[in-house]
């Protein structure tokens, strides 16, 4: 048994019917050259036999009695492959659009907490010889780092299929005085911890008050995001959309442009976001607050927990000129990383341990019901450094990866940029009221990279990713 840590138990408690606090992993995978076969039994049997290195994949929520401290994870339990391992076909034709149809329906629905906290989908029916496995794991369990970490554990890193072993151990469920007990012992450690937590807040605080650069204005009113089409009471249905480029041109267009990549991501979601908000509000006249999540744990060997927290950057979508918005960006991200390390990166997550179970739950449960805008953000915009080599599964080559994480109360957009050897994947989530189309943020992505490269003075003809899904 181990206690969810404050961080954890927030993500936990911020679910609500129509706040789905799950994370998408979507592997396309290629059996073209693969002559044994490969169907959703055989799925099921790769994972029976990595289950005893996959260690969330067995962790079972358990809830305190009275809600007296954070719930805590039964690390051994059982799992029943059949509830957690699913089949699904794609319609005709099978293509991109397709899948992501398909991946919206399986991010609709939250995870049942009376079991391990995760579901794959074994997805047939797409066209050249490809099936999909699309994963989803609550974010209590994993962040982004986290995560990764877990599904290279779950990939082959050479050729052919791996094996392993489908024994591990099981531990019997824990009783109610047991759990009492601990939370108890649990909240003195706790009570412990609040002088380093004061001192460390006071630290951010004198860092702050003697910094000559200070807080950014969006910073210093970070209750006021502008109101957009994006920020309202979202609904219960997912959509999700994907789009790729090829790194090496996104590589080629940041060092032209002496920019990062994180940087040059920024500049594609505000550009976008630009031409949506001129469609959608009929003007773009102020700058977005995104939150960019940023992990201070980058172990290659963690894969549960959350160690991130989210960095606001002012995106600007009120600058017509695409190198004018990438230089403002790039300024913005910088004034952003400066004062969250000014305020101290784990501030938010050494507090959220004191965060108390009921109360936490009705405040969310509130703030997902109220129609009116997000009043800490208007997206989330993730851009997370994936493999560097191709992965395989029961010896099939993955040939993509994509990933997202989840929407919050009153915002329907979540941006998640992955890399993945030769691709720059983008992922895109949205609830059912937001866009016509989810495929909008996508296209206007790839437009506005297009449009970056043409104004830089780059040949505006992108690189075809030959392993990757057409477009």
């Amino acid at each position: 048994m181990k206690r969810l840590q404050g961080w954890d138990a927030v993500l936990l408690y911020s679910e609500t019917p129509n706040v789905h606090m799950h994370t998408l992993k979507v592997a396309v995978i290629d059996l073209s050259d693969v002559t044994h076969p490969f169907g959703l039994e055989d799925f099921r049997k790769v994972i029976a036999s990595r289950l005893y290195k996959l260690d969330p994949f067995r962790y079972q929520l358990v809830e305190i009695p009275f809600k007296f401290h954070h719930p805590m994870w039964r690390e051994n339990c059982e799992v029943d492959l059949d509830h957690h391992i699913r089949g699904m076909r794609v319609d005709p034709p099978g293509g991109r659009r397709e899948l992501d149809e398909a991946v919206g329906r399986i991010a609709s629905t939250p995870l049942d907490r009376r079991y391990p906290l995760w579901e794959m989908y074994f997805v047939e029916g797409l066209a050249n010889g490809r099936v999909a496995v699309v994963g989803k794991i609550h974010h209590a369990l994993a962040d982004g780092v986290a995560s990764g970490n877990l599904m290279a554990r779950g990939m082959d890193l050479q050729p052919g299929p791996q094996r392993d072993h489908t024994f591990y151990r099981t531990d019997p469920p824990p009783g109610r005085s047991h759990l009492v007990r601990t939370a108890f012992v649990d909240h003195l450690r706790q009570i412990g911890r609040i002088p380093s937590v004061m001192r460390y807040t006071y630290d951010g605080l004198r860092r702050v008050h003697r910094s000559t650069r200070k807080l950014s204005p969006e910073l210093t009113r970070p209750f006021t995001p502008p109101p957009t089409f994006l920020n309202h009471k979202i609904d219960a249905t997912r959509t999700f959309a994907t789009a790729t480029l090829a790194l090496s041109d996104v590589k080629a267009t940041s060092r032209h442009l002496g920019v990062t990549i994180n940087d040059l991501v920024l500049a594609l979601s505000a550009g976008a976001l630009r031409k949506l908000l001129l469609r959608y509000d009929g003007h773009a006249d102020h700058p977005l607050l995104a939150s960019v999540p940023v992990s201070f744990d980058f172990s290659p060997d963690r894969i549960c927990g959350n160690y991130f927290t989210g960095m606001l950057v002012a995106l600007p979508v009120d600058t017509a000129e695409p190198l004018d918005r990438i230089r403002a960006t790039r300024d913005a991200a910088l004034l952003a990383k400066e004062s969250h390390q000014l305020i101290g990166p784990e501030l938010i997550s050494r507090w959220s341990q004191y965060l108390p179970p009921a109360p936490a739950e009705r405040l969310f449960g509130w703030l997902s019901r109220i129609d009116g805008q997000n009043k800490i953000q208007n997206l989330t915009v993730s851009n997370v450094m994936g493999p560097k080599e191709r992965g395989r599964v029961g010896g099939a080559l993955v040939t993509e990866i994509y990933s997202v994480g989840p929407l919050t109360a009153a915002s329907g957009l979540n941006i998640t940029v992955w890399s993945y050897v030769d691709q720059l994947n983008i992922s895109v989530l949205s609830d059912g009221s937001t866009f016509d189309d989810p495929h909008e943020v996508t296209d206007a992505m790839v437009g506005e990279f297009i449009e970056i490269r043409g104004a830089a003075g780059l040949p505006g003809e992108l690189t075809v990713v030959e392993t990757a899904m057409a477009r």
